[in-house]
């Protein structure tokens, strides 16, 4: 028999069930509050609310712990691709070698773009930021495949429209890069694998071929991997959301595109660079701005030390570290920015003031540093962000429709004047 919960309210108890997931999660289940109390729960944020029951990914931020399908983290970075993961997050099992090489081959079909899409480029302003031309244009696919419009259209139709977004989504990112430089615009090639023909795309020029470093791919798939998933965050919670009202897949993960974009989100590997920069501005000096940092009345913050949902060292961290260590080393960049994050990364492991506090560096740190070595300007970060997010917006938006979950529609707390007398516009003061 499963636990209850007991509410009292005006002398009357009023009995909730008591669930418990399989990673050991309870949660009190207040789907009847308002209709058997005429109550709700006022919860700013939604910190305290699940909003669903999802079989995608497990986190618990107190143990440091990150497992896509059951799958832990660290196993799935050392010996998986992002591909792999990708179909692991949206059908929900690891796939075999046929079923992996046919999703490569389908995804593969797909990844040219309609050459409409280039005068949407055109027209966008020169300094235009890349996150608003991705939310704009992953949301025009919808008025190129208008059969994605039905959102319970069949299992086939659905299917085929995931994968038309995965593989158009790095083409798309590619082209909003080579725009910024002013540089030819690179076609995908169909004999790379995912991940190095993002990288061709990204890096290739028209005048010769190029030849990927193994390293950068390495980097590049793992930073993809970490980013795949993170629950119910601000943008995966927004791809639900906007998919519960049948809206179509492009349209929601658009939508996810924007919630990524705040600072607050995915905006904060962004945010390190930009702090880094501005301590190498202001003379270098990381001694500084580290006792800044412990100074409860200064209004400095570090960018990229700790984590809101992670209590512990972010697992994602751990493994990001490496190939950011391995980044540097291979390219042997000699950047003073670069050099001060090394600074901040030493302190943050080593002084007590951070280790106490568990202020150690998140994934954001690390992702950043090896997004500026490869050569990527800031406002590019997101973007790159959404690249690898892209599977877990799928699969959210994927399980909520299989689900059949209802719209979303949160309830408030009004606050505002109560009953007003009009007065008409003449005698208004």
């Amino acid at each position: 028999m499963s636990d209850i919960a007991e509410i009292k309210i005006g002398g009357k108890v009023y009995e909730f069930p008591v669930i418990t997931g399989s990673e050991g999660e309870k949660a009190i289940d207040i789907s009847k509050l308002r209709d058997l109390t005429g109550h709700i729960t006022l919860d700013f944020g939604y910190k305290n609310t699940g909003s669903t029951k999802s079989a995608i990914t497990f986190l618990d931020g107190e143990k440091g712990i990150l497992k896509y399908r059951g799958y832990s983290i660290e196993e799935l970075a050392e010996k998986s691709t992002f591909l792999e993961v990708a179909y692991l997050l949206i059908y929900g099992d690891l796939p075999s070698q046929n079923e992996v090489s046919e999703f490569q081959s389908q995804i593969s079909r797909h990844t040219l773009i309609h050459e409409d899409m280039k005068k949407f480029l055109d027209g966008y302003p020169s300094k235009s930021h890349p996150m608003a031309q991705l939310s704009s244009l992953v949301c025009s696919l919808s008025t190129f495949y208008p059969e994605s419009l039905n959102a319970n259209s069949s299992p086939e139709t659905m299917d085929l429209t995931m994968i038309k977004l995965l593989a158009k989504f790095p083409t798309i990112v590619s082209f909003i890069y080579k725009k910024s430089l002013g540089h030819p615009l690179i076609y995908p090639k169909n004999k790379f694998d995912y991940v190095s023909n993002f990288l061709n795309m990204i890096f290739g020029q028209r005048t010769e071929e190029i030849e990927i470093d193994p390293v950068v791919v390495s980097a590049m798939n793992t930073l993809l991997i970490l980013h795949a998933d993170h629950e119910q965050n601000c943008s995966a919670s927004t791809v639900r959301m906007v998919g519960s009202s049948d809206c179509n897949l492009y349209a929601s993960v658009s939508a996810g595109i924007d919630a990524l974009w705040g600072p607050l989100h995915g905006g904060a590997n962004q945010a390190v660079i930009e702090m880094l920069e501005r301590i190498k501005e202001d003379g270098g000096d990381t001694e500084k701005w580290i006792n800044k940092a412990k100074d409860k009345n200064d209004p400095f913050r570090m960018m990229g030390f700790g984590h809101r949902v992670y209590k512990n060292f972010d697992p994602r961290a751990k493994i990001i570290k490496k190939a950011c260590d391995d980044i540097l080393e291979k390219l042997g960049i000699d950047d003073p920015v670069l050099e001060i994050a090394k600074k901040l990364e030493e302190a943050a492991l080593s002084d007590p003031y951070f280790v106490e506090r568990k202020l150690y560096p998140n994934v954001d740190f690390y992702s950043g540093i090896i997004y500026r070595a490869l050569g990527f300007p800031t406002d590019m970060f997101t973007v790159l962000f959404a690249l690898g997010r892209l599977p877990g917006w799928i699969a959210q938006w994927k399980e909520m429709h299989e689900n059949k979950e209802p719209i979303g529609r949160p309830r408030q707390i009004y606050v505002g004047h109560t009953n007003r007398e009009f007065v008409s516009i003449e005698n208004r003061k």
